[in-house]
């Protein structure tokens, strides 16, 4: 296991640095890494690290939400009004629209698989975008409007909000049933795992405001507190609806209320981020069965792209009616075009879960990935300047 995790970490930078050296995202060269040491290559990873991938990734998921949090201000989000509470959840309904429209004639599948698969890869990466935002955020682009907080704050929940979506799903293919109650489910499982996070992120705060303990150990009680924010999901599964990575990002969000120590502890989040990054795209990239992939590529790159035109159409439709130029408009729709994280955390659990979509779901994430961080990443870069104001 240690040989293992060793080849995950030395292969996944060496990779990374070098996709970065080539102008492309690290992740990207981690994938790569993954595909490389996984059983359909060169099979170099001990079973025993496969069988506790589910974790590892979920482990990232949470870094990276309460890393997202944590950067949120309230008030900018009170300040954009409308448009960030649409992000949150119309451009991800139109895409995962989309899917259901596109996958069952290019690729075969049920409309309940293309639901799932629309699923998977409709939600954004705070992998790429959190990042990227918070760089523009630092130089002052974009700020007159607060466009970079409102594309993080939409983007931090429109992944909470598609995993939510996601679960009911799986659940529907295993078996349920997709009833009104059960559709109530999905925004009560939002609004109680946001009211669950704030409440535990304004106790934290209260907590070392009275106790003066080191940033590390701060991390420490905030990343077991996740922990157990995510377990009291699985708690309640069945019974009652809660979001436990919600309820993480907020919790992030509340800590806030000490803006001192959420701007230290960000940076402590930012440092976890470089080896959780690395752990969760590796083994999703071990995941991936290449033969399949080859096989089902121009059909599955062509329901990718035409999902992700219509995930483009919903951010046009949330900035109706705002002061937002055309130009701001247009960087929106290209800035919530990538996908990674949520893709690398749940795309392999159709499959895990035995159901007959499992492998085309994985393939799809992965090729989402693959084509669409990249496309994100420049586009940010190459359009920040052009299209958005500076200071």
């Amino acid at each position: 296991m240690l040989t293992s995790l060793a080849l995950i970490f030395l292969t996944g930078m060496i990779l990374g640095r070098l996709a970065q050296g080539l102008r492309l995202p690290a992740l990207l060269g981690m994938l790569i890494a993954g595909i490389l040491l996984g059983p359909c290559v060169l099979d170099l990873l001990a079973p025993s690290v496969l069988n506790i991938s589910a974790d590892l990734r979920q482990l990232a998921l949470i870094i990276i939400l309460t890393r997202a949090g944590l950067n949120l201000d309230l008030r900018d989000l009170k300040r954009v009004g409308r448009p960030a509470v649409l992000m949150c959840f119309v451009p991800a309904c139109l895409e995962i629209g989309g899917m259901v429209l596109i996958a069952p004639r290019l690729l075969g599948v049920s409309l309940l698989d293309a639901a799932i698969m629309g699923a998977v890869t409709a939600a954004v990466s705070p992998a790429v975008i959190v990042p990227k935002m918070l760089r523009l955020m630092e130089e002052g682009y974009g700020q007159e409007h607060s466009i970079p907080q409102m594309i993080l704050a939409g983007a931090s929940v429109d992944d909470v909000f598609v995993i939510v979506i996601f679960t009911s799903l799986t659940g529907l293919a295993q078996g349920g049933s997709l009833s009104p109650a059960a559709v109530l489910q999905i925004p009560v499982a939002i609004v109680t795992g946001v009211l669950a996070g704030l409440g535990a992120g304004t106790a934290f705060a209260a907590f070392f405001r009275r106790f003066h303990l080191r940033d590390s150990a701060k991390v420490v009680i905030l990343l077991s507190v996740s922990f157990l924010l995510v377990a009291l999901e699985s708690t309640l599964k069945g019974r009652f609806p809660f979001s436990g990575l919600l309820a993480v990002m907020a919790c992030g969000m509340a800590a806030r209320r000490r803006p001192d120590m959420a701007r230290r502890l960000a940076a402590k989040y930012a440092k976890l981020w470089v080896a959780a990054e690395v752990l969760l795209f590796v083994l999703v990239g071990a995941a991936v069965d290449v033969g399949y992939a080859a096989a089902a590529g121009p059909a599955a790159i062509a329901v990718i792209l035409g999902a992700l035109l219509f995930r483009m159409a919903g951010v046009f439709l949330c900035m109706l009616g705002t002061p937002l130029s055309r130009r701001e408009r247009l960087f929106c729709m290209i800035a919530y075009t990538p996908k990674a994280t949520v893709q690398a955390a749940i795309g392999s659990i159709p499959l895990s879960l035995g159901l007959p979509c499992g492998q085309m779901v994985l393939t799809v994430a992965v090729l989402a990935i693959l084509i669409t961080a990249p496309l994100g990443a420049f586009g940010v870069d190459m359009t920040n300047r052009r299209l958005l104001a500076g200071r």
